[in-house]
């Protein structure tokens, strides 16, 4: 099953998994057609950057974010985890991700069925399964009822943790707490 994800990612397409923290509409970061897809199917507004899951930190290198010592002590603490990490990415080539913000949120996610499935997709985007202001689907009953056949995969992946990752945001050395679940 999960090869058959994996290509359905690879070649663009959208779905439904568990993360390690809620159900989330993936897409590979990298494609800028399925982000625009899932900017479409969830509604969301274009405004808002997306979160990026991320296998290891070495991915942070594909966004041109490069890590200061103390950053990267700082990340290194903090990850594998359900922790979100704002962090300045300058380049007019991820726009389409950080939407005019020039910051960008990675998570490295410590499940292992994600990682290996991120491992060979490579980066994904994982915002919640639910349509813009709605709650987030809490199994693959309510986020099909939510996206239908919008998507191209519903991979079940039992009970979500039920909170959204914590968000911070790291920049010039300084540490904010913008979420705190």
């Amino acid at each position: 099953m999960n090869d058959l994800i994996i290509k359905i990612l690879k070649n663009g397409g959208v779905g439904i998994l568990l993360t390690d923290t809620l159900y989330g509409l993936v897409g590979r970061a990298l494609d800028k057609k399925a982000i625009k897809r899932i900017y479409r199917i969830k509604g969301r507004n274009n405004k808002k950057p997306l979160i990026i899951l991320i296998s290891s930190a070495k991915d942070l290198k594909l966004f041109g974010v490069k890590l200061n010592k103390q950053t990267k002590k700082t990340v290194e603490n903090l990850w594998p985890g359900s922790v979100s990490v704002i962090l300045p990415c300058l380049s007019k080539k991820f726009t389409y991700l950080h939407r005019g913000t020039k910051t960008l949120a990675f998570r490295l996610p410590g499940k292992k069925p994600l990682l290996d499935i991120l491992k060979k997709t490579g980066p994904l985007v994982a915002p919640s399964a639910n349509p813009e202001e709605k709650p987030p689907a809490q199994n693959i009953k309510e986020a099909k009822i939510y996206f239908g056949d919008r998507v191209d995969f519903y991979l079940k992946g039992g009970k979500p943790r039920s909170k959204p990752s914590d968000i911070i945001k790291i920049s010039d050395e300084k540490i904010e707490f913008i979420r705190k679940q």
